[in-house]
């Protein structure tokens, strides 16, 4: 489960990374702290999404039955 939502929100951080941040910088539980470093960087959000993405395929090759 880790992995299918580091991979699925680091997609879409990637590809908007303006409104993935939106979506998470109020009333998110916590999340706000997170995602402050992001504010107003999409350059910085997408690096990040990046290393999301392959962090959640690492961990989702490393699974086994």
């Amino acid at each position: 489960m880790a992995a299918i939502f580091m991979v699925g929100d680091g997609l879409v951080g990637l590809v908007q990374p303006r409104r993935h941040v939106d979506l998470w910088k109020e009333r998110a539980l916590g999340a706000e702290i997170a995602v402050r470093p992001f504010v107003d960087r999409p350059g910085r959000r997408r690096l990040y999404a990046l290393v999301q993405i392959a962090a959640g395929l690492a961990l989702a090759a490393r699974q086994r039955r």
